[in-house]
């Protein structure tokens, strides 16, 4: 367990520790002073000798991002697309799916806005059919159901959220890989909110491709993110778009997609984001995953359990497992209102509501929440901070 001197020295190299309550990094954590010097070192570099002359200079830097990665999700080097969000590494692997019509595409109640309207698009353009698996009675998707529904067959794609938007729900991805891989059918995480918090090992999960954002728990620069497809797989994805990064143009009326995840890639990149995103994970990696794992899900109970404790105020969270993402409403309040009175004292939060999670939130008659989301950096002090301001707004 991290220790009260591993939390202050974890503040003291958090620059905005000191300003602000911060309980938005399911949103964008503060970043870390490592971070921020790799970020700026490189900005600097390429103010004082270009871009493309600063991107030679600092090969070496930029490899270990993929590196870096490797080592976050156990996986090589050559699986990993950098990109630049979470999104843009999930659309990337989706419509590079081979879909026909009458496909079926699996996915859970809790899965993320972006990746239904991807669905919704494939099943318009391409006939595909899209299948909600409903959730079991603790909030996560039915195994059972998703177990049956495989063997049913005609399944081109499983897609699910690890950790959705609100609700502090850990689905049990390992369980769905291994559902997925006795079925021979492929596996898609949308691991946006739970890489950084959450130890994801791709072998023990058993996903075939994996996208992530640098810019929540894993403490890197907005702008930043990576895509892990599986080495088998690769060769069956044809990346929507191409260009002289993801192929070679090898005569005329001629090219070569990559072998490799670099299909996936934009030659024009984030270079001083990509070097900090391997900053912001060497960072992570050095704290240790499953430290950070205990000391979110700690202070999240400590905060679940003391909103669950005031009158008035309902905590929405549901999973047999819980992260660091903390959903509640206040009677007589609403959430953007208790947003922006929060934010006037320097704590911030973030609204969640339908257009995020419609499923999941429809399923439970739900609007919009107010989502705290806490980060190892955070104190016990923040948590009754916190409380007693919410307490005091909502009364």
């Amino acid at each position: 367990m991290l220790s009260q001197a591993d939390v202050a020295h974890a503040r003291l190299e958090t620059p905005g520790a000191e300003c602000v309550l911060h309980f938005n990094n399911a949103g964008s954590s503060l970043p870390p002073s490592p971070v921020l010097d790799a970020l700026y070192a490189h900005l600097h570099l390429e103010a004082e000798m270009g871009g493309y002359e600063a991107a030679d200079a600092a090969a070496q830097q930029h490899q270990r991002t993929y590196k870096a990665i490797a080592e976050l999700l156990g996986c090589q080097e050559d699986e990993i697309a950098l990109v630049e969000n979470a999104t843009r590494a999930w659309d990337m692997a989706f419509y590079a799916m081979p879909f026909k019509a009458g496909d079926r595409i699996l996915t859970c109640e809790a899965v993320y806005g972006s990746n239904y309207i991807a669905y919704l698009q494939a099943a318009r353009e391409t006939g595909v059919v899209v299948e909600v698996i409903p959730s079991d009675e603790q909030g996560q998707i039915s195994l059972d159901v998703l177990r049956t529904e495989l063997r049913r067959g005609g399944v081109a794609l499983v897609g699910i959220t690890h950790v959705p938007t609100n609700g502090g729900l850990v689905n049990p991805a390992e369980d769905v890989g291994t559902l997925t891989r006795e079925a021979g059918v492929p596996f898609l995480l949308d691991a946006c909110q739970s890489a950084g918090q959450w130890p994801l090992n791709v072998d023990a999960i058993g996903c075939d491709m994996l996208s992530v954002t640098g810019r929540k728990y894993l403490r890197g620069p907005r702008g930043t993110g990576f895509l892990y497809v599986r080495k088998e797989m690769i060769e069956r994805l044809i990346p929507p778009f191409l260009d002289v990064r993801a192929a070679s143009w090898t005569a005329r009326e001629e090219y070569v997609i990559h072998p490799t995840a670099r299909r996936f890639e934009n030659w024009e990149s984030y270079v001083a984001g990509h070097i900090a995103l391997g900053a912001a994970i060497d960072y992570a990696l050095t704290w240790g995953i499953e430290l950070i794992q205990e000391r979110v899900v700690l202070l999240a109970e400590t905060l679940r359990g003391a909103l669950s404790d005031m009158r008035g105020i309902q905590v929405w969270d549901i999973g047999r497992n819980k992260c660091g993402i903390v959903t509640f409403t206040a009677d007589g309040k609403r959430p953007a209102d208790l947003k922006h009175q929060l934010t006037a004292r320097g704590m911030n939060v973030s609204v969640t509501d339908r257009s995020s999670s419609r499923i999941d939130m429809e399923a439970r008659n739900l609007q919009s929440m107010v989502r705290a989301s806490v980060h190892y950096y955070n104190t016990e002090n923040e948590v009754e901070r916190f409380v007693a301001a919410v307490a005091e707004l909502s009364r």
